[in-house]
């Protein structure tokens, strides 16, 4: 888990215009509801991408497609995410899914499947495969990392300094993970920060806040509404179409263009100067994920991709960039 003493926010210039930056989870097809198992190695998903990248040339978007071990080694696979990345069109990181990384020296588990848990050796062992395989099938040594199911530990700043890793974009604000046995990040907002030992490693959190009439109180409200017993009665949805209370993450999956929209705006106006979107690979193919189970999602869920980015330039006046380029536009800001 990451330090939560004081943290050494950067401060955008006030006018900076929105920025907005893309991060895609990409990775092995599972079925969400079965337990994670190493033979899931399937990637036929990886062959979709390109109806996003069509959308993202629209709006000059470069995406990061963080990759984990499946993608980086199947052949069709990397070659076709090499291409957009020689082309310009995209930036590659890497991203760790325990379960699917050698060594395989722990047990699979819903604990372990949270990199930032394991041994740091280990932790360090399979980071350190999947970074020499990035850079030995797709040309380039990875700089920028997300931890599978944004699971961060007590070691992981010290092995991305360790490793040449400028930039982690695993944080989840005013979110939980510890009923799994992940990180708790109720504490983190969507603020970027320096950390690591020398506060040289740059972190992006998606972007995840609360909207509604009570948000000044949603950190201490929300974790009762998402309990057992605040579920079981269905809170969330109620406080949400109350208007009093709702957690939005930036994102197409699950969550409408009107929800996206309006949480960009409350920021915004909050001062909020740096937007983080994000989505998994295989929801690009239908029947891989809850939030595109058929042709119909599918095509919804592009939809609603192209109406937040339109929005975002047109309306907002914002403009998109790349993950490399905000941290050199950033590395000069006073820690």
């Amino acid at each position: 888990m990451l330090d939560q003493a004081p943290r050494d926010f950067v401060a955008l210039p006030a006018e900076t215009p929105p920025l907005l930056l893309v991060v895609i989870d990409t990775e092995e097809e599972f079925d969400w509801s079965k337990p994670l198992a190493r033979e899931n190695r399937a990637v036929a998903s990886i062959a979709d991408q390109p109806r996003a990248q069509e959308i993202f040339a629209e709006f000059g978007i470069v995406p990061t497609y963080v990759i984990d071990h499946p993608v980086a080694e199947d052949g069709a696979a990397a070659s076709l995410l090499r291409g957009f990345a020689d082309a310009g069109a995209c930036e590659i990181g890497a991203h760790l899914h325990p379960w699917v990384n050698p060594p395989h020296d722990e047990t699979v588990t819903p604990r372990n499947s949270y990199p930032g848990n394991l041994p740091a050796e280990l932790e360090r062992a399979k980071l350190e495969t999947l970074t020499a395989l990035i850079e030995a099938n797709l040309g380039r040594r990875p700089t920028i990392y997300k931890a599978g199911r944004y699971g961060l530990g007590p070691n992981t700043a010290a092995t991305l300094e360790a490793l040449g890793y400028r930039i982690d974009v695993s944080v989840v604000p005013h979110t939980s993970f510890a009923a799994d046995g992940g990180p708790d990040f109720t504490a983190f907002d969507p603020r970027p920060f320096w950390h690591g030992e020398e506060r040289r490693l740059l972190e992006v959190p998606l972007t995840c806040a609360f909207y509604g009439l009570l948000r000044a109180w949603g950190r201490a409200l929300y974790p009762a509404l998402a309990g057992g017993l605040g579920m079981s009665l269905h809170l969330p949805g109620v406080f949400a179409r109350s208007g009093l209370l709702e957690r939005i993450r930036l994102t197409p999956e699950g969550v409408s263009f009107a929800e996206q929209r309006r949480l960009t705006r409350s920021l915004h106006a909050r001062g909020c100067r740096l937007f983080s979107y994000s989505y998994h690979s295989p929801s690009l193919a239908a029947g891989n994920t809850p939030y595109v189970r058929d042709a119909g999602e599918l095509k919804a869920f592009l939809q609603r991709m192209r109406d937040y980015f339109a929005y975002f330039v047109g309306e907002l006046g914002g403009r998109p960039v790349a993950v490399s380029a905000l941290y050199d536009m950033v590395s000069g800001s006073s820690r």
